[in-house]
């Protein structure tokens, strides 16, 4: 049987997954049920009211309070 070999693409070729703005429209935040900002260079759906993010994972957003991030003072505030 011939040897398998993996084919590895720089990361440029890798394209972030978009989130459509009909599913980000009726999604909310789990703990503060405030609306959803989509960042798309993170992959993050992000909530000022409860300071979370949330990861977007290949085009799924993971609405898990345990998954989410805590926000820095800044990102909070900008």
């Amino acid at each position: 049987m011939p040897e398998q070999k993996r084919i590895i693409l720089p990361s440029f070729f890798w394209c972030p997954a978009v989130i459509d703005k009909k599913l980000l429209s009726i999604l909310v935040c789990p703990v503060s049920k405030a609306p959803l900002e989509y960042h798309e260079d993170a992959q993050e759906l992000v909530c000022k009211a409860s300071g979370l993010a949330y990861p977007v994972r290949d085009g799924i957003p993971v609405m898990l309070e345990e998954q989410a991030r805590q926000l820095t003072a800044d990102e909070k505030l900008g």
